[in-house]
């Protein structure tokens, strides 16, 4: 039994990846194991649901993991994270969802852990997010179901940043330091070869 209360993973795979001319970036291997892999092996023991928030190749996905669930977006046009994790709030059942983006690089084996406890010690915050060397990493968060008001507030008035947003959920940072790691996502062709070729694992 997990010390804190029950979480659903939501995997961030709604963009478009226009930088990357389209290409899946859940579908891509940037170091040791496929990006869906990756991410379903370090939460599977850790979370009671595990969905992927996507527009397409759900045949894949279910090839690499036979009983993944997955919802698109409730509102059509790609307009960013937060609508996805708006849209999270009518599939899962837990209270809590971890969301985590596709093209995550480092995930620091304790982090469910310690966004959970960055959220008990402040019970009136319902989002701490994660921070690589004192950089904001906002779709890499943990999320209340008490904050999905304040997310319909935001895409009623088409404000759809993250970070203006939680500044309205009283919002919590879980820093994390790692002197060798340059990249906490990847965004495009040049960032995924730099990351590879500084041989970041």
């Amino acid at each position: 039994m997990q010390p804190y209360p029950a979480t659903a993973l939501i995997i961030l795979a709604g963009g478009q990846a226009t930088r990357m001319n389209g290409v899946n970036k859940l579908l891509q291997c940037f170091d040791h194991d496929i990006q869906l892999l990756k991410i379903y092996k370090a939460f599977q023991d850790k979370v009671q649901e595990v969905w992927i928030n996507s527009h397409c190749d759900y045949a894949n996905y279910l090839a690499l993991i036979p009983d993944i669930r997955y919802f698109k977006d409730d509102t059509d046009g790609f307009l960013g994270p937060l609508v996805g994790m708006k849209s999270a709030w009518s599939y899962v059942q837990s209270d809590y969802i971890l969301c985590v983006p596709c093209d995550i690089t480092e995930i620091p084996q304790d982090i469910l852990l310690q966004l959970h406890q960055a959220l008990k010690h402040h019970p009136l915050s319902s989002v701490a997010y994660v921070a690589f060397n004192g950089q904001a990493l906002y779709p890499f968060c943990l999320l209340k179901r008490s904050s999905l008001d304040t997310f319909n507030q935001h895409l009623e008035r088409q404000q759809l940043s993250l970070k203006q947003c939680f500044a309205n959920l009283c919002p919590q940072r879980v820093n994390i330091q790692n002197q060798h790691s340059t990249f906490h996502s990847l965004n495009s062709f040049e960032e995924v070869q730099a990351y590879q070729k500084a041989g970041i694992k």
